[in-house]
């Protein structure tokens, strides 16, 4: 029933020319006629979940049924939000300022938020620090941060009020510094992974899949921005294949300093899996989170969490040679539930 009513939204808000020219594209790349290629991604939309972007994301029509049947689809994913996500706390972690404050014994850092009313904490800040990020309240795929420098403004009085202009829905960050061998990979940008956690009813909290998300260029690392994403395992911490970007080029080693991806070792990842697993706890209401963490020289610390964890990244074609998809670990977190569930009446 969830992949029914999700197929009828899309049909409602779909761009049919974007889905035509992924057909067509599909069409040259495999010579599937066009017709077929249709059919088969509306059976692909019925049975998993999956829209035409999805399909082409993951190459659906060089899958059996069975791989298929393991992917993390677009509806697969919404419908694991609404069963584990109380719509009414969304903004408690979309709402970084609202994050901030829920969070802030996970952050070590400074911050601020820039309400049209609290001047002299603002320029407070700014007298700390000479160079800061400053992000929109509301936001994802790094649109909208800055980094700012002081001295780029004549007066600290002048740069507030270019910042006030955003109010309120603006907040000021110190610049983190990342650990030294994180930095090595790339320092042009804060590399975090992308923690996925499901918090279950017997409040037992499982860590999903991980991501090493790599900047290149830009001083985000966001995948949509021009950064490029590793797998890894999440027992370990290790990268465990190469780095790939938006345009599908794979890097074993970063492309701007040579240094390895593919084989490094995140360092205190015992501490990364504690975090995030104390984090989940704080908002019971939102169990289904994506965290971004950032390593430090003194541990790791939390960047923001996201209520959508996505699904695209976990799972890209270059990534998954065996063609299996991560759904097979929400349905082996499910049947632990059960388990204790049953072991607990």
């Amino acid at each position: 029933m969830g992949n029914l009513k999700y197929l009828a939204q899309r049909l409602l808000d779909m761009n049919y020319k974007a889905m035509w020219d992924k057909l067509n594209a599909i069409h040259s790349k495999t010579g599937k006629g066009r017709l077929s290629i249709l059919r088969d991604m509306q059976e692909c939309a019925v049975k998993y979940g999956a829209g035409y972007m999805d399909y082409d994301l993951f190459e659906m029509y060089n899958l059996t049924p069975e791989q298929r049947d393991t992917y993390l689809t677009r509806g697969r994913n919404n419908q694991l939000v609404v069963q584990y996500n109380d719509k009414a706390s969304f903004d408690l972690l979309g709402d970084k300022i609202q994050f901030n404050t829920r969070f802030a014994p996970f952050l070590h850092r400074d911050w601020v938020a820039v309400t049209g009313e609290n001047k002299g904490d603002v320029l407070a800040f700014l007298q700390r620090h000479d160079t800061f990020m400053a992000k929109p309240s509301q936001g994802s795929c790094g649109w909208g941060i800055e980094k700012l420098r002081c001295a780029d403004y004549p007066t600290l009085e002048a740069l507030y009020d270019h910042l006030v202009q955003r109010a309120p829905n603006l907040e000021l960050e110190q610049v983190l510094e990342q650990h030294p061998a994180v930095s090595a990979i790339y320092p042009g940008s804060i590399n975090t992974v992308r923690m996925v956690t499901i918090r279950g009813k017997s409040g037992k909290v499982y860590l999903v899949t991980a991501m090493f998300r790599i900047g290149n260029g830009k001083f985000v690392d966001n995948f949509n921005s021009g950064g490029m994403v590793a797998p890894m395992d999440p027992e370990t911490g290790e990268v465990i294949d190469r780095a790939l970007d938006k345009q599908k080029h794979l890097y074993a080693n970063h492309p701007a300093t040579g240094t390895p991806i593919q084989g490094f070792r995140f360092p205190d990842w015992d501490k990364a899996r504690a975090l995030v697993e104390q984090a989940a706890q704080v908002i019971p209401q939102l169990g289904y989170v994506g965290w971004d963490v950032c390593f430090t020289p003194d541990g790791p610390c939390l960047v923001e969490g996201n209520q959508f964890p996505g699904h695209d990244i976990y799972q890209l074609p270059v990534h998954t040679p065996d063609k299996i998809g991560i759904m097979p670990r929400f349905r082996a977190i499910e049947a632990a539930e059960r388990q204790q569930a049953s072991q607990g009446q």
